[in-house]
């Protein structure tokens, strides 16, 4: 093992240059004059023959996504770019001689051999763009992970997933109302998603498995090196129910500067997240910030106006995120989906706010169709009496699960 390139890999640049470029390689990803409509389909789907040569591009140092996709569409391919001159890559905009010098360092090769050794010997699967495997809320936002690095696996099911975060220092309070609402959304078979953190991530992730359900840990350390190393035990029952998944290839050590950065990946797997508890200058903020940005939910839990651990979330709050005391708050205002979830029951989903319909709001909904359907369908298909069925229409109305497209006839919404 070349160690010194796994030293360099994760060190070439200060932690403050590292953390820069990885800030400016995302930020305005869609502005700026960079248009990610006219994406190479080389980085949209990467080519199993062109894979080994993505990976090694992704592991240097300045390399984000932005970075990967001139690259791409100036030689065509990763594989070309490898084989491009110096003074080549030096003119892809804002690459630059120091990026382009650590793409033709020949020790480059060795460092994603070595990588792809230990990945295999640790059982690490990883996800190129275009893998079906990759949830397709993670692949709609705007700079999505260049290399997912996944141990255990996604499934249909967690295309109703929920990202849970907040401080490492909760209260009593706090990890009440963690357990809560994560015991009430497992039960109708959501899946958790978190960040493996002190606090609030941890017992959201334990809860989760305690209630036999779902969880998706996404780590800002490599998955060979767990952090924090208290949650190793934690990790290893997560990889069981759920998956572990990372963009830090194996054998790299924490980085500050990399924890913020995963944050887009918890709210990029979930349709919404869930603040907690959360300081001031919570960590917990600026995954809201990018849920928002993602055009995904945002919700709160209220705390007491004078803790320090509930300023965040209470600001949250305050600016228009949406106020929950339970699972069903979060399920009622969820989605829309972007296509249907089938749950581990078999039940196929299309809005979130189904899940919590009792079983004769359930009954009439699935006699409705997406084209108007005629009151004398529903109860025929129903068996329900004329009168329960008409006022079950007026509720399911109001929850916006369906809408009255003539007199006597009804359509299902489906986003």
């Amino acid at each position: 093992m070349n160690e010194e390139f796994f030293e360099k890999g994760t060190s070439v640049m200060s932690d403050q240059e590292h953390f820069q470029l990885l800030l400016d390689d995302q930020e305005g990803s869609h502005s700026g004059g960079f248009d990610p409509e006219g994406l190479s389909e080389s980085l949209l789907r990467v080519a199993l023959e062109d894979q080994d040569a993505f990976l090694q591009l992704s592991l240097v140092d300045g390399v984000g996504y932005r970075t990967m996709c001139r690259l791409i569409q100036r030689f065509g391919s990763a594989t070309a770019t490898l084989k491009a001159t110096l003074g080549q890559i030096s003119q892809v905009e804002r690459v630059g001689p120091k990026i382009a010098s650590s793409i033709r360092d020949s020790a480059a090769a060795v460092y994603a051999t070595e990588v792809l050794k230990i990945c295999k010997d640790q059982h690490i699967d990883l996800l190129f763009p275009g893998d079906p495997r990759i949830p397709s809320l993670l692949s709609e936002i705007g700079n999505p992970p260049l290399v997912l690095y996944l141990q255990g696996d996604f499934r249909p099911e967690d295309a109703l997933s929920v990202g849970m975060v907040g401080t490492r220092h909760a209260t009593a309070y706090g990890r009440l109302m963690a357990e809560r609402l994560t015991r009430g959304l497992c039960s109708y078979g959501c899946t958790i998603v978190s960040g493996l953190a002190r606090g609030i991530d941890g017992v959201c992730h334990r809860t989760a498995l305690e209630s036999t359900g779902r969880t998706i840990a996404v780590l800002g350390s490599s998955l060979t090196e767990i952090y924090p190393p208290e949650h190793k035990d934690l990790a290893k029952k997560i990889r069981s129910q759920g998956a572990l998944v990372s963009e830090t290839p194996p054998l790299a050590k924490p980085k500050p500067g990399v924890f913020p950065q995963r944050n887009r990946i918890i709210s990029g797997l979930s349709l919404g997240v869930v603040v907690v508890e959360a300081a001031e200058r919570s960590g917990s903020l600026i995954t809201a910030r990018h849920a928002g940005e993602q055009g995904r939910d945002v919700f709160a839990v209220p705390g007491q106006a004078c803790a320090p651990t509930a300023r965040g979330s209470n600001r949250l709050i305050r600016d228009g995120a949406l106020l929950v005391q339970d699972a069903e708050d979060i399920l009622e205002h969820l989605g829309p989906l972007s296509q249907s979830a089938k749950l581990s029951s078999g039940q196929i989903v299309q809005q979130p706010k189904e899940l919590v319909l009792n079983e004769i709001e359930k009954k009439v909904l699935h006699a409705i169709d997406a084209l108007p359907t005629d009151i004398d369908q529903i109860v025929q298909r129903t068996g329900l009496a004329v009168s329960q069925v008409l006022s079950t229409l007026s509720v399911l109305e109001l929850k916006s699960a369906i809408r009255r497209t003539g007199g006597r006839s009804y359509a299902r919404k489906w986003s």
